[in-house]
């Protein structure tokens, strides 16, 4: 009888500790609760995940220093998000965000300069990538009860039929049991107003209620993600005059006068004119080359006159 026990303790014995080796590895596999990041050390912060799925918030060390009164000629809708923004960090009831329209032309600067404006007023942003949606619950988990303002910042948004993000956004926006936490909005980003792709095919299952036309399936399902953001901000193209405006303000602020600004204006056209666009983004970056070539030109000419 001793021989018995003495072999079933040893078996047993070897199977905890086979169990054990099991659980570390499978410990090794399965993703972890994300950690809490070091809320002081930083304003911004993106979502980051591991090879192994493993999600945590990355402190980001040198934010983007875009000013709102960098912001040029789309003064109505600066307006109604900053207002919106100044409502959610007073505690005053606040919506989510949706910018959408013309590429370049300040929708993800207006987030990034509205992080610079109120930082000091306890708001903090938080960037995800698309790909990584299905993890904003835990993100959520994480801010809950803090007392930071967040917005979770979520640029260049679209989807694909059958994208399994599409749905983590809808239920995180308004469509889960549990209340969303008043110290989180989300801002979004996008070239498409209502998200998704729309077909001309779509068109075809609209139907006829009493009269009024009625909008099928697809796309109810494709205009429901949207009209969960409570504010929906559209961007439109800068004409030639908006567009030479901006040109004129980034180059001041890279110390050119306003006599080179004047002189620059066919250049900053012809450099429009060949990227097809006059967006904000177009006029930095001609301001960039434009002042970076004249400064070279003259530090070359300086020492031309010296060696002289």
């Amino acid at each position: 009888m001793t021989e018995l026990s003495d072999s079933l303790s040893h078996s047993l014995a070897h199977f905890l500790a086979r169990a054990e080796r099991f659980l570390d590895r499978l410990d090794a596999v399965l993703p972890m609760a994300p950690a809490a990041p070091d809320w002081k050390a930083a304003v911004a912060f993106r979502w980051r995940k591991g090879a192994n799925g493993r999600g945590w918030l990355q402190a980001v060390a040198k934010p983007h220093p875009m000013r709102l009164k960098d912001l040029k000629d789309i003064d109505d809708q600066k307006a109604r998000v900053d207002a919106n923004t100044r409502q959610f960090i007073t505690g005053q009831p606040a919506n989510n965000v949706l910018l959408t329209g013309t590429r370049g032309c300040g929708k993800s600067s207006l987030i990034k300069a509205l992080l610079n404006e109120y930082a000091k007023k306890g708001l903090r942003l938080i960037e995800v990538d698309k790909a990584d949606l299905v993890d904003l619950a835990d993100i959520i988990d994480l801010i809950d009860g803090r007392p930071e303002r967040f917005i979770v910042y979520c640029d260049d948004l679209s989807f694909e039929a059958g994208d399994a993000t599409y749905k983590a956004l809808k239920v995180v926006l308004d469509g889960s049991i549990a209340a969303p936490p008043d110290n989180v909005l989300i801002y979004a980003t996008s070239n498409r107003r209502h998200l998704m792709p729309e077909y001309f095919s779509e068109n075809l299952e609209a139907h006829s209620v009493d009269g009024e036309i009625h909008p099928g399936e697809a796309i109810e399902e494709k205009v429901s993600l949207s009209e969960r953001f409570g504010l929906w901000i559209s961007f439109y193209p800068f004409s030639q005059e908006e567009y030479l405006d901006i040109v004129a303000h980034w180059l001041r602020t890279l110390g050119i006068g306003d006599v080179d600004i004047a002189n620059a204006e066919r250049d900053a056209l012809n450099w429009a004119l060949q990227r097809g666009s006059r967006s904000g983004r177009v006029a930095w970056q001609f301001a960039k080359d434009w002042a970076g070539n004249k400064a070279t030109t003259a530090t070359a000419a300086s020492t031309a006159k010296k060696k002289k």
